[in-house]
């Protein structure tokens, strides 16, 4: 038998990873540059007045780990991620599978509704929710209106109104990886079950959630990623009261001129995104395993 393709196929290879090899470093250069700075910056020292004194010292992380109220800003970052998350794959999935199963002439046009938002900015929709919100916005007005409340009821400013914001932002990239993973799923599987006994919940439990799984594994992570780092939504509707981790850091490095901090800070979001992201995958894919 003949053993000539194997050289070929061998230099198919390198060539392919020589043509790779520039975009990998530039992307490397990129991240991995800005991300080694930022860890520099936040062992330095802030003195008021002197903006930055070069040192290698962890009392910013330490700073940040013993206050309760960075502690706390943190877990509310956190919280409000799973939960927007979450929020996000109960409500896209079942649109993402009707996208993915319709034969309707209309799909294109559906597909267009749910990239629609995606063309106006994070701060332009928020301040939308801000008019619909407010004491005399939309919402309020048609309650008070109908007659089902006499005083307006306070939305704006509030964890509920940051948790909306958020997952009308983020709800359309978890519909569009769900719907390309579904798309992938021969029909036949589910006629199958259904042919076998299986009921629509058995048929969903034990066929069509595992073989969507890398699709919800995907859209989480990146709702979640994109929760994590939200700034628009929670500036706007959450007021300067309620603090998550992306206006906190904005505050270190163009209020407060603390740039030291900030970069601890930022590379506590960093890291504390990529080790639940990674523990989550971790956990999911053991339990379908």
């Amino acid at each position: 038998m003949s053993t000539a393709p194997e050289p070929v196929a061998g230099a198919r290879t390198s060539l392919a990873g020589m043509l790779v090899l520039p975009a990998t470093i530039l992307v490397a250069i990129g991240l991995i540059g800005p991300v080694a700075i930022l860890f520099r910056y936040s062992l330095n020292q802030f003195i008021p007045g002197q903006f930055m004194v070069d040192g290698l010292t962890l009392e910013n992380y330490v700073k940040f780990f013993t206050d309760a109220y960075y502690l706390n800003v943190l877990l509310r970052t956190v919280r409000v991620a799973v939960i927007c998350t979450l929020a996000c794959l109960i409500m896209g999935f079942p649109l993402a599978y009707v996208l993915a199963r319709t034969q309707s002439r209309f799909k294109n046009l559906l597909v267009m509704l749910v990239v629609l938002p995606l063309f106006v900015g994070n701060a332009v929709r928020a301040a939308g929710w801000m008019t619909a919100f407010g004491n005399k916005g939309a919402f309020n007005a048609s309650l008070i209106g109908l007659g089902l409340i006499n005083q307006p009821i306070e939305i704006m400013f509030t964890e509920n109104a940051v948790l909306i914001g958020i997952v009308a932002v983020n709800l359309p990239f978890m519909v569009l990886t769900l719907q390309s993973v579904i798309e992938g799923i021969d029909r036949n599987v589910e006629e199958a079950a259904f042919s076998l006994g299986a009921g629509p919940a058995a048929m969903f439990r034990r066929v069509l959630w595992p073989l969507a799984l890398p699709g919800i594994l995907a859209g989480t992570i990146l709702t979640f990623i994109l929760a994590m780092n939200a700034y628009a939504t929670p500036v706007l509707l959450g007021g300067p009261k309620f603090q998550m981790m992306g206006p906190l850091v904005y505050g270190q490095f163009a209020q407060q001129n603390n740039w030291p901090f900030g970069g601890a800070i930022s590379f506590i979001l960093m890291t504390a995104t990529l080790l639940l992201t990674l523990a989550a995958n971790l956990i999911v894919q053991r339990r379908y395993r």
